[in-house]
């Protein structure tokens, strides 16, 4: 996910700097060499430093631990997206959500780096409808969070994408609803063999 998102956010103009446990990691090292000058590579803390949009691409029920690495100082003050899944592998398949109903993976790492303006956005697709919404056309692009220049950004992030239905769903408690998606989305990608799929709202 981080490198499809990275690649994109290249493509349309962005300087990106992909963080990982170390600085030398062969994926991250190798995938800088390919997406050109504009890319580079470093530890978490660099992204985050280095970033004036940092987004959080772990597997959920690492993302904690990987932004506290990153280090709250370097995320306060920026719009952190968060695409992760708080998914739980530990019984086989299908997962299922380590956290939910009266609480979120979004709303945790917003308490958990008060000074960080999350916005939970891009988590209810997969990452090749996320950076190319002609796949899914006429749906929406889901988004919550506290912060409405923030929830901004993103919406200009999304629209730079091909995004023409972004969709504010409010504060970062709707990111219950968007991250409760997923059990459902796992079912649908099971019946149609394919993760090409989104949702269309229809009033």
């Amino acid at each position: 996910m981080g490198k499809v998102l990275a690649t994109k956010l290249v493509s349309v103009g962005h300087e990106v700097k992909m963080g990982s446990r170390s600085p030398s990691n062969p994926k991250a090292v190798e995938w800088a060499k390919k997406a050109g000058p504009k890319a580079s590579a470093g530890t978490f803390g660099d992204a985050a430093k280095f970033g004036e949009v940092v987004f959080n691409c772990t597997a959920g029920m690492a993302s904690l631990e990987a932004l506290k690495m990153a280090g709250a100082p370097n995320l306060a003050g920026k719009v952190l997206v968060d695409v992760a899944n708080a998914l739980d592998f530990s019984k086989g398949m299908p997962p299922t959500l380590s956290v939910c109903n009266t609480d979120s993976l979004g709303e945790q790492i917003q308490r958990a780096f008060p000074a960080a303006k999350v916005v939970k956005a891009f988590n209810t697709m997969s990452n090749s409808v996320m950076v190319n919404p002609g796949l899914v056309p006429d749906t929406e692009a889901f988004l919550c969070g506290n912060d409405a220049q923030a929830k901004g950004k993103v919406v200009e992030i999304m629209k730079s994408f091909g995004w023409k239905r972004p969709l504010d769903l409010g504060d970062i408690t709707a990111a219950r609803g968007m991250e409760m998606i997923l059990p459902l989305w796992v079912r649908l990608f099971g019946l149609f063999q394919t993760p090409n799929f989104n949702y269309k709202i229809v009033r």
